[in-house]
């Protein structure tokens, strides 16, 4: 990691200095830098901002970039903390950082804002985060790839003709082209997981209430939605889940109160673990070859680290679940609206919501109380007979998603056939919500690249309020097969001197 503090390693670019071996660090590489006087935060702030003119243009991850904001908070400067100086990028949605506009790639919400920080940003300010930019996002979050009407398609840095994923698209996009190190996010049914996977990259869920959503966040849809982010390296992941876990007051409920900093665990070698594995959707859904593959060779990965694998998978009714879900979205796409019309004075028709969208949202308006009492009661059976299985079992290994990255317009909120895009969204994802559903930590992990080229993650599901044993693994996963040195066609490693 050693930099030799030389003019090599620097450009010159509109006056600014810029960090060439910039994209070989991972965050805690940028901090251990910057505390030991290597490099300044403001070389990594201009390289940023260098790389979001030079890649943006072809990934779409970038919507509003806050280059004015990034060099007040230098300027004031910036906590002493574990990452001090290091860039994020933020998912337009849920969080805030004061007077900044949270868009949500919504025509309706567009210039709305909260006049302060959420705390997840306070946290990350007190970690010495410096935020550079709000990203790409499906509209109001609410689907499986990010290609809106407002801001455009994202697409993944392997491939630009394919999408980046959703709903934290424009986070994974900008992490895995080496934009920053570091991408809030956040997962209802897969949203950190799914564009962690199509942009080969890491993402974590962590235990439902692990990270707090105040102070305006109690439950985001009943309890499935938790925030994080989507790093390059495990253990950005896990320092940043130390940074800002635990209870705020006023917090609905917390998740178990972990043993020790996380970041010890992705170091730490686990213990022969008990692996089941399955790649057969818990709905109707076909599954690429290529997602089957992936699983197959992590299975194999870990056989070989010396844990016990065998195919199994838990009991519960996935059509219902499924069904469930769909109704579920209706009803938050709703209600949501509905709220985000009231704040703006906006109307709510084709000129302010996506032509799926507002087809859903009209279903949900015509459920009631009873429905969705019924839906709860419904998820809160599938964690009750799914639990059992994790007595057995450690972790639950499947593939990420049921295909590659797809097609920008394939997954599409502007649809005019609400029942197509619903589809399509329910089969590209069919193993991922069952953990926001039980509330249980999930995570992609990137080990696997098809023939063309594209990312398939692997995916694991722990035990309720055990991240822990999911970063030991990750770690040991990373250490076995590291994909560090993996690099996308459209990525900051070569973004430098053209």
């Amino acid at each position: 990691m050693f930099l030799q503090n030389t003019k090599n390693n620097y450009d010159e670019w509109s006056g600014m200095s810029i960090l060439k071996e910039y994209p070989q660090f991972d965050g805690t590489d940028l901090a251990n830098l910057i505390k030991d006087r290597q490099i300044s935060s403001a070389d990594v702030i201009d390289t940023v901002f260098y790389l979001i003119e030079k890649l943006n243009p072809k990934l779409n991850a970038i919507v509003r970039p806050l280059e004015n904001e990034a060099r007040r908070t230098l300027e004031a400067g910036v906590s002493d903390g574990p990452f001090v100086g290091v860039p994020i990028v933020l998912k337009d949605e849920y969080l805030s950082v004061a007077n900044v506009p949270n868009d949500q790639s919504s025509r309706l919400a567009a210039g709305w804002s909260r006049p302060y920080d959420t705390s997840l940003v306070s946290s990350y300010r007190n970690a010495g985060i410096v935020p550079v930019a709000k990203t790409n996002l499906p509209e109001l979050g609410a689907s499986v790839t990010t290609d809106a009407t407002l801001y455009g398609p994202c697409a993944t840095p392997w491939d630009i003709t394919r999408n980046s994923g959703g709903s934290s698209g424009g986070s994974a996009s900008a992490v895995a082209a080496g934009i920053v190190p570091l991408g809030y996010s956040n997962d209802g049914a897969g949203s950190i997981r799914i564009p962690a996977s199509c942009c080969g990259v890491f993402g974590l869920k962590p235990t439902r209430a692990r990270v707090s959503t105040a102070p305006d966040g109690g439950e985001y849809w009943n309890g499935l939605v938790i925030e994080h982010a989507i790093t390059r390296s495990v253990r950005d992941s896990a320092a940043l889940l130390d940074a800002t876990d635990g209870p705020k007051l006023g917090d609905y409920y917390c998740a178990p109160v972990k043993e020790r900093p996380f970041l010890d665990e992705v170091t730490t070698e686990p213990r022969p673990l008990r692996i089941a594995f399955s790649a057969s959707p818990p709905f109707d859904a076909e599954v690429s070859p290529d997602c089957v593959a992936a699983m197959e060779d992590t299975a194999k990965l870990c056989e070989s680290l010396g844990h016990h694998v065998e195919e199994a998978a838990p009991d519960f009714d996935g059509e219902k679940m499924a069904e469930a879900l769909g109704a579920l979205l209706c009803i938050h796409l709703s209600f949501g609206i509905d709220a985000m019309s009231d704040i703006t004075g906006r109307p709510v028709n084709a000129e302010t919501v996506e032509q799926a969208t507002l087809a859903l949202a009209q279903r949900g308006a015509e459920m009631s109380a009873v429905d969705l009492l019924g839906i709860l009661e419904l998820f809160t059976a599938t964690a009750r007979q799914t639990a059992p299985f994790w007595e057995t079992y450690d972790l639950f290994l499947t593939p990420t998603l049921a295909s590659p990255p797809v097609e920008h317009g394939y997954i599409y909120t502007n649809d005019p056939d609400a029942d197509r895009y619903l589809d399509r969204w329910l089969k590209f994802v069919p193993f991922t919500p069952l953990a926001n559903i039980t509330g249980a930590p999930a995570m992609s992990v990137p080990l696997f690249w098809n023939a063309d080229g594209l990312p398939i993650g692997s995916h694991f599901i722990g035990r309720f309020g055990d991240e822990a044993t999911l970063f030991q693994l990750a770690g040991q996963l990373e250490r076995a097969a590291p994909w560090a040195g993996k690099h996308p066609p459209v990525g900051a490693w070569s973004a430098f001197g053209d």
